[in-house]
């Protein structure tokens, strides 16, 4: 099989806020370095994310030198420092996954609660905790910050233009929320890979990701519509699920950068 190409790439420093395009990224072993290394959580701990409060889509994201920037409309932005200086410890939960978080701050609370209207704060992982990939599709050491259960999702280009020729308004890529982009094979190659090797790290191709209804969120104004999943449905749908993209966990660590080719090992 011939070399294809990593397009794009993809991180979200916080789950389910607005992801950044990169042209080079450091891979740790959580995933792309800061890739859901925050999240929003409820007044118990538990993850909120576009599901229920589909605004979030409006917040934008940046890094700074000193750590996370926060600004939505008509907000004042908002600076999160990497450390805050009070170090305030609490168990969270996404999926049925509890693990050790530490607060970002009070500022952060306040911010997220005003723009979302909801009593929510923000939590970052800790070096120290360890969120361990599902020991059904994984091994033992594979790692994963809050990202739903696996550190990477891939998604070819190919496979978003047969989906877009299906629907009456093309979508970007970025409504998926892919890490990965690859071009230059089949639509759904990916669904026959199992491992692939892109610049240093090689990558074991774990599942289909079964889609929820944040791909039928508009990230420009937060409204829903039924596409693309209703088309989705039509199509790639397995028992009651409907799958668009692989999700993928990765063996040691590295840098990726755009244009690297894309080596089909399996």
């Amino acid at each position: 099989m011939g070399a294809f190409t990593l397009s794009n790439l993809y991180f979200y420093p916080v789950k389910s806020l607005r992801g950044i395009a990169l042209e080079r990224a450091p891979v740790d072993a959580r995933g792309i370095h800061f890739d859901r290394h925050w999240m929003v959580v409820d007044g118990s701990g538990d993850f909120i994310t576009q599901r229920q409060y589909p605004k979030m889509a409006l917040i934008h994201t940046a890094l700074t030198p000193m750590g996370l920037r926060l600004s939505a409309p008509h907000m004042a932005d908002l600076d999160v420092a990497f450390e805050p200086e009070e170090v305030i410890q609490q168990t969270v939960q996404v999926w049925g996954d509890h693990c050790l978080a530490q607060g970002a701050g009070e500022a952060a609370s306040v911010w997220l609660s005003e723009f979302l209207g909801v009593n929510c704060g923000l939590v970052f992982l800790p070096e120290l905790t360890q969120r361990n990939v599902d020991p059904h599709y994984a091994n033992p050491e594979d790692q994963v910050g809050f990202a739903d259960g696996f550190p990477f999702l891939l998604i070819s280009e190919a496979s978003l233009t047969d989906l877009n020729s299906r629907l009456e308004q093309a979508l970007p890529m970025i409504r998926f929320r892919p890490n990965l982009v690859v071009s230059g094979c089949e639509p759904y190659a990916e669904d026959s890979w199992r491992r692939i090797r892109i610049g240093e790290v090689t990558f074991r191709v774990s599942k289909p990701c079964s889609r929820c209804v944040i791909p039928t969120i508009n990230p420009e104004t937060a409204e829903k519509s039924v596409e693309p999943l209703r088309t989705l449905n039509s199509y790639r749908r397995e028992g009651n699920k409907v799958y668009f993209g692989q999700n993928v966990l990765h063996d040691g660590v590295g840098e990726l950068r755009v244009g690297m080719p894309v080596e089909i090992l399996e």
